[in-house]
């Protein structure tokens, strides 16, 4: 059975995020080689609270003790160790989320939904972004797949607005 974009739109709506605890992001890091620092603990359990992927303006919005700049290296030594992964969903910013992938590249490939009208994107968890093989020499690093178009619950609203 392969899970169609349509069925999977109820999936993303109810996705549970799966907040993490202090000890449990020190050694998320501490296997990614990352040296666990407050600001590092502080952005990766925040991460691990969402729901849904965040930019980094709403990260430091949620994250009012540290400033933009200590956020900003952090996701980038985060995302060089592949303890997150980030994707551009055609809104003009980046979007973070928790790379849930247990080995040291994230292998974390799903489809992801941004949706025009609440501007919010969601993870397809179960569908797995299709992988082309390459010609010889050329090594996939990340893959960027995300459709755009309207979620269920603004469908939902934009039909009674039109009612």
């Amino acid at each position: 059975y392969t899970l169609s974009l349509h069925d999977a739109l109820p999936i993303c709506i109810e996705k549970k995020s799966k907040v993490m605890s202090t000890k449990q992001c020190e050694e998320k890091l501490k296997d990614k080689g990352v040296r666990p620092t407050a600001a590092r603990i502080l952005i990766l359990q925040k991460l691990s609270e969402q729901t849904y992927p965040i930019s980094l303006l709403e990260l430091e919005a949620q994250l009012e003790t540290l400033d933009k700049s200590t956020i900003s290296r952090s996701l980038a030594i985060l995302l060089e160790h592949h303890a997150i992964h980030a994707f551009e969903d055609g809104s003009g910013s980046m979007k973070y989320e928790i790379c849930r992938s247990e080995s040291n590249i994230c292998k974390d490939r799903h489809i992801h939904f941004y949706c025009e009208i609440c501007r919010k994107t969601f993870c397809f968890d179960d569908i797995k972004v299709p992988v082309e093989q390459l010609p010889d020499g050329y090594i996939i690093d990340t893959i960027n797949y995300t459709v755009k178009g309207i979620c269920p619950s603004c469908s939902r609203s934009h039909k009674n607005l039109k009612s």
